[in-house]
């Protein structure tokens, strides 16, 4: 749990004070669901802050990340229309260790800055309770600036058969792609709360509102 920012002496009035919001790390490997439990935690009313739409718009037609991309992966990324063929730079970019890590030290500190901002402006509007959608939360280190982590958690196969099935993915690039996320293990030691999605949607539906009825409580 992070402690790290000091109390205000003074706030707004008939605003939650900001240092109250509760930061909820989301996170999970690739195929895991991920996406599903923020969709319920945002119907449960909380702000979901989504990295990976952060990510879509850094990369949007004249955007610096872009142009950047089409200089270290190559100018044949991008589409007639100048728009990112986001298939072909998945290709090139988590094709090993050294591209993936580029790909990440390009798009990641947009990501954050944009990241930051929105977080700010929920603990401007008074939100109890803001979920970072993150893939790469325990990768990037950034567990440790959360309130509560919650981990999404699918057996490795299992996942692999719903990038195949829901995706698109054939086999070889659904099982690069998870190789070059951290290991399960690793992510599980930065949980405070770990949901288990190998089951049905109706099982994780109910163990999502059990943890996050967990974290209001924690937090009340």
């Amino acid at each position: 749990m992070s402690n790290k920012e000091p109390r205000p002496t003074t706030w707004a009035p008939f605003r939650v004070p900001w240092y109250l919001m509760k930061l909820i790390g989301l996170t999970g490997g690739i195929g895991s669901g991920k996406s599903t439990v923020a969709k319920l935690c945002a119907q449960r009313g909380w702000r979901v802050v989504d990295a990976d739409r952060i990510a879509r718009d850094i990369v949007k037609p004249g955007q610096p990340a872009l142009a950047e991309l089409a200089e270290k992966f190559g100018q044949d990324i991008l589409q007639e229309d100048g728009s990112l063929d986001r298939k072909e730079l998945a290709r090139r970019a988590f094709v090993d260790k050294e591209h993936t890590e580029l790909l990440n030290s390009i798009t990641h500190p947009r990501i954050q800055k944009e990241t930051q901002r929105q977080f700010a402006a929920a603990r401007e509007e008074g939100v109890d309770f803001t979920v970072y959608d993150m893939p790469l939360l325990v990768d990037n280190g950034l567990d440790g600036d959360m309130d509560f982590v919650i981990v999404v958690d699918v057996d490795p196969e299992e996942r692999v058969r719903r990038l195949v099935e829901f995706r698109g993915l054939d086999e070889a690039d659904a099982r690069k792609r998870i190789n070059a996320q951290i290991s399960d293990d690793k992510r599980l030691a930065a949980a405070s709360h770990v949901i288990d999605n190998n089951g049905t949607q109706e099982h994780l539906a109910e163990r999502a509102a059990a943890v996050c009825d967990e974290i209001e409580a924690a937090s009340s």
